[in-house]
């Protein structure tokens, strides 16, 4: 059944406050040589992969994710320069005390971007607005960075307005103005549907919310099951998410890019008991444990597979981690090709509720 619309959660006041090309830019604020130029952070090796790319190489294309090899065919001036993510974290606890000055309610989604409900007005300045430049001001005098920011009635709103004019942009969406600027907007700027679902909507004819707008619940039902509730509302400018301070840990995890191919069955088991080492020692300091283990495949093609394993009760140890890792990879081997990275997830913990809102980001840790 598809719920009508709630109209007190109109009377929200979020921002969603998103730092521009983060990692890049505090290499180009920390080393002047830097500025105005194609900027990777990243590995440069051919097992390299960008983690985060300047807005001048992003005009070449360039982009998180992409193979080192491949972003510096696409811009043969661009700059390497390896992470510090010491760096970054400590950049982000500045941003985040900004924050607090102006709401109770903040929820970081990583370390550039953050949620925050400024319906009580906390900073007295009159207005979502207002506040949300006086952040922006803010985390320019203190930082030397740049943000962009989207100010509407509710999460999902504010994340794309914050996305809308990029960099160093404000937008703001007041209520009775969301659905239609929803509808505006390809389908694949939705935050929540990925590249697989916006491919099967394309398939149906639906590139725009507009389009999306256009059917009807069962519809929706018959083609996206448990999710047309949720599609037809984001079609609609409608997100019932509270935005919450304490987000709970949904999942934790590490991978691991190798320099050569992993090929033999022994490199591929000693590796996933490396991984699953890592993460367990991570997960007994959080005192985190977990009923489902997820394993992450990406061979030397770029293809990349998950798989996941639950167990009737939550992980104890380091070897039951490791044995419900191995009994993932066990049918995955051998392998016709090379696997060049391996990663391992836990979730599903101990107290953990069903909310109102989408998963939270897993907890991943690079072991690169």
């Amino acid at each position: 059944m598809i719920h009508q619309r709630d109209t007190t959660t109109t009377n929200r006041k979020i921002i969603h406050v998103d730092m521009d090309a983060f990692y890049a830019s505090v290499e180009q604020r920390d080393d002047p040589a830097l500025r105005g130029q194609p900027v990777a952070v990243g590995g440069s090796s051919r097992r390299g992969v960008v983690a985060a790319a300047s807005y001048e190489a992003r005009k070449f294309g360039v982009r998180s994710a992409m193979p080192s090899v491949t972003a510096k065919r696409q811009c043969p001036a661009l700059i390497f320069v390896p992470p510090r993510f010491e760096v970054y974290r400590e950049v982000s606890q500045q941003i985040r005390a900004i924050f607090r000055d102006y709401a109770d309610e903040v929820e970081p989604l990583s370390l550039d971007e953050a949620y925050l409900d400024v319906s009580a007005d906390k900073a007295g300045l009159g207005s979502a607005t207002a506040t949300a430049r006086l952040i922006r001001a803010r985390i320019r005098e203190e930082t030397g960075l740049t943000a962009s920011a989207g100010v509407s009635y509710n999460k999902f709103i504010a994340k794309l307005a914050s996305d809308q004019n990029k960099p160093d942009g404000l937008t703001v969406i007041p209520p009775g103005r969301g659905a239609a600027f929803v509808q505006t907007l390809s389908i694949r700027r939705f935050h929540g549907i990925g590249p697989v679902t916006a491919a099967k909507m394309e398939g149906l004819g639906i590139f725009s919310g507009a389009d999306l707008a256009a059917k009807d619940p069962f519809w929706l039902a018959e083609h996206f099951g448990n999710s047309a509730e949720w599609l037809h509302n984001l079609a609609r400018g409608i997100d019932h998410r509270r935005v919450k301070s304490n987000r709970p840990l949904k999942s934790l995890g590490g991978e691991r890019t190798f320099f050569n191919d992993l090929v033999t069955d022994t490199e591929i088991r000693e590796a996933l008991a490396h991984v699953c080492t890592v993460v367990w020692d991570r997960a007994a300091k959080k005192g985190a444990r977990g009923r489902t283990v997820t394993l992450k495949l990406r061979y030397a093609d770029f293809k990349t597979i998950t798989r996941a394993k639950s167990v009737p009760s939550p992980i104890l140890d380091g070897n039951s981690l490791l044995a419900a890792g191995e009994a993932i990879l066990a049918p995955l081997l051998p392998t016709e090709q090379g696997i060049r990275l391996l990663g391992v997830t836990l979730s599903k913990f101990e107290g953990e509720e069903e909310e109102d809102e989408a998963p939270a980001p897993a907890d991943l840790l690079s072991l690169i």
